[in-house]
């Protein structure tokens, strides 16, 4: 028999709608502009504030947004975001202990950054010629600010005119001619924001961070670091200064520790703005660096902010190919982030440990390359890194508990010694802690590959802690004789003279006359030939002052047999007299009777003679 079948019957509008996705409100704290975006239909009101428009309902979308083309099309998505509303949710309290912490600044024992920046300038110097990118917005700002009327469409068209080849490269530059020029930039961006040009002032950072991407003059680059970071600090201050003045209501300001829900409308539709702005830079480099110009901003979008974008700026930074270009990007996203949230240490140490998974970049084919290119060798291409792996370090060893130290230490160790990165950790640990381990870091600088970091400059850095700690005492005298077997060994002058006047205080410190004798005979020996005494009268002058500061036994100081030919280096007059001076000065301070001992006349006798034929 033949069964008849039938379609079931079926409704598909119903299916369709039971197949769609959970349309879910974006909130302030999960906002990314390259993320889907899924608006919930609102309203919008309308802002009171120049070249603000009004935006009409619209319906739920989960399509990609661009959020900067979109706003040709009539949709403006950062209105949208002005109106979603904003979930406050109950804090613990560790959430209050966190946000108590973030509104403390560092103390008065971290060095600033402002403290290192004249040292930098002064040591990585060249002679070569550099280059500057320039076009229109290298040339003074004009008076007049932008008209009200001006369309969206034109200011994108203007940032994306300085990306797309509208300037020019000025060659054969100096020193001193790059960093006129680089002056003359800062000056062009305050004038650009005073004058309301906001957009122009945006295209000025931009072709400042690009500068960064460029190690042609590799030698010059710490110093180039310096200059550049200190235009976007400058952006960064005006645009959160410009937000927060928004912020004022009936002449009452926020307070140092505000919440995002004091912020007004206005003040975060700006807020959003910027950071939409800066998301559609296409450049990796300058698109990090202008974002964390400006991280502080987020304070005014969400509590979380700063906690989500830090992770997020790490990871952004394994996109840099450079290694040299990539560790000081690190170092400034650290600074920016010991000034905005110093008690985040968690993203600080990830952005390290990052750095420690790439540091076998250093030693590949692409590195050397360049090095071969620009006829620099390997010693001088390491110590480029100090400046920022210092810094970095400085930050995570703040206040640090010492199972971190230890911690870095192992992992020191794991990567074979590295002498740059056992420099970085002696530069930035506490001198307690290196002083206590002062054996163990000997022997992990003896392990170090000679050909590398120089090792010297590793013994210079473990001599600057042990004067300001005292390690073990019994390990005191062979610590001495470890560092000064390689101390004596230096045939360069200046390299010589470096170390040994670092190792003179320690010697002083925890020594008798005979040790101080020895050194001082040391010195005299590597220093005379060929006057190299010459080059080094500050560094003389330093070793002097460490010895009468420890010394004030006068009749025990100028029985010290070495002690008055070493006087002798010091030819140059005036250099001459400034000692006798500080001598005198000493003599005065701390011989409180009178003496009548012959050796103690006769020296000071031959001083103040010298003092009196320079009248």
């Amino acid at each position: 028999s033949c069964f008849l079948r039938h379609a079931r019957s079926r409704n598909y509008v119903s299916e369709s709608e039971g197949c769609k996705l959970e349309s879910v409100p974006l909130d302030f704290g999960d906002y990314h502009p390259l993320k889907p975006i899924t608006v919930i239909e609102s309203k919008t009101k309308k802002m009171n504030r120049k070249g603000s428009t009004s935006s009409t309902s619209s319906s739920s979308s989960s399509s990609m947004m661009d959020p900067l083309s979109s706003v040709l099309d009539g949709t403006d998505p950062l209105s949208l975001f002005a109106a979603a509303a904003d979930p406050i949710t109950t804090m613990d309290s560790t959430r209050k202990k966190r946000d108590k912490d973030e509104s403390s600044a560092v103390g008065s024992d971290f060095e600033p950054w402002s403290s290192k920046r004249g040292d930098i300038l002064a040591r990585y110097t060249t002679t070569e010629k550099l280059s500057i990118v320039s076009g229109s917005v290298f040339r003074k700002a004009a008076t007049t600010g932008s008209a009200v009327s001006e369309k969206v469409r034109t200011r994108l068209e203007e940032l994306d005119d300085l990306e797309e080849g509208s300037q020019k490269e000025l060659l054969n530059l100096t020193q001193q001619d790059y960093m006129n020029r680089i002056e003359e930039l800062n000056q062009s961006l305050k004038d650009a924001w005073s004058s309301d040009q906001k957009v122009k002032a945006l295209k000025i950072v931009i072709q400042c961070s690009k500068l960064l991407s460029d190690t042609t003059v590799i030698q010059f680059y710490p110093s180039k670091f310096v200059l550049i970071t200190d235009i976007l600090d400058t952006f960064g201050k005006l645009v959160y200064e410009r937000i927060l003045s928004m912020c004022v209501d009936s002449r009452v300001s926020l307070p140092d520790n505000f919440s995002p829900e004091s912020v007004n409308d206005t003040a975060k539709e700006t807020c959003l703005n910027w950071f939409f702005k800066i998301a559609s830079i296409r450049e990796l480099i300058p698109r990090f660096y202008v974002e964390a110009a400006i991280l502080k901003c987020n304070k005014f979008l969400s509590k979380t902010g700063i906690l989500e974008c830090l992770p997020r700026l790490t990871s952004m930074i394994r996109g840099i190919g450079d290694p040299l270009v990539a560790v000081y990007a690190r170092a400034y996203l650290c600074r920016v982030g010991m000034e905005v949230a110093p008690h985040l240490k968690e993203s600080l140490n990830k952005n390290f440990f990052d750095f420690l998974l790439t540091f076998k970049q250093i030693h590949g084919d692409t590195v050397q390359n360049q090095l071969i290119v620009q006829c620099v060798e390997i010693p001088l291409y390491l110590t480029l890194y100090s400046p920022a792996i210092d810094w970095i370090l400085q930050c995570i060893a703040y206040r640090a508990p010492e199972v971190l130290l230890t911690e870095m230490m192992d992992r020191c160790k794991k990567l074979g010694n590295n002498a740059l990165l056992l420099n970085s950790v002696m530069s930035a640990f506490r001198a307690e802690f290196i002083a206590a381990r002062s054996m163990d870091f000997i022997g992990m600088i003896k392990e170090c590959d000679e050909s590398g970091f120089p090792k010297h400059l590793l013994f210079r850095s473990l001599g600057l802690n042990l004067a300001l700690a005292d390690p073990p005492e019994n390990d005191r005298l062979q610590i001495l004789n470890e560092a000064w077997k390689v101390i004596t060994k230096l045939k360069n002058p200046q390299d010589y003279i470096n170390c040994a006047e670092v190792w003179v205080e320690y010697t002083c410190r925890h020594f008798t006359k005979r040790e101080v004798n020895t050194v001082l005979a040391d010195v005299i020996k590597h220093m005379t030939p060929d006057r190299a005494f010459e080059d080094a009268y500050p560094q003389l002058q330093s070793v002097i002052q460490k010895v009468i500061t420890y010394i004030h036994d006068f009749s025990l100081l100028f029985s010290v047999e070495k002690f008055l030919p070493f006087l002798d280096m010091f030819q140059k007059e005036c250099v001459r007299v400034e000692v006798c001076k500080c001598i005198m000065e000493s003599f005065i301070k701390h011989q409180q009777e009178s003496t009548k001992d012959p050796v103690i006349l006769n020296a000071l006798l031959h001083i103040c003679k010298t003092m009196h034929d320079s009248v």
